[in-house]
């Protein structure tokens, strides 16, 4: 397991214990955390599992895939570290990993 917390655009914070395999997304998804709708399930086909990584941790996370970056064109306000949760797997050091949610994922 790996804590994730979970920061609303509004600042309010949530913490999940996430299992090492699953995504970001599964563990807001499993804990009921608002803010990351997942309509696909984790298809990559539907970017509202949209988040920002923290600066803190956006070396430390896998890059996106290209399938990813394309899906990231369709977010609304994309930055730089901009991430689909579905596809940042939890792993032992991913352990307290923070991510930044937006006020809207259209």
């Amino acid at each position: 397991m790996a804590l994730v917390f979970y920061v609303t655009h509004d600042g309010s914070k949530f913490e999940a214990d996430v299992p090492t395999g699953n995504s970001v997304m599964e563990g807001a998804v499993n804990n009921g955390i608002d803010g990351i709708l997942a309509e696909c399930g984790g298809a990559l086909s539907c970017a509202t599992c949209h988040i920002y990584v923290d600066e803190a941790w956006t070396a430390k996370v896998e890059p996106p895939s290209e399938m990813e970056t394309d899906m990231l064109e369709v977010v609304s306000d994309p930055k730089e570290n901009s991430r689909l949760s579905c596809q940042i797997m939890m792993k032992d050091e991913l352990d307290g990993l923070v991510v930044h949610l937006p006020e809207s994922q259209f």
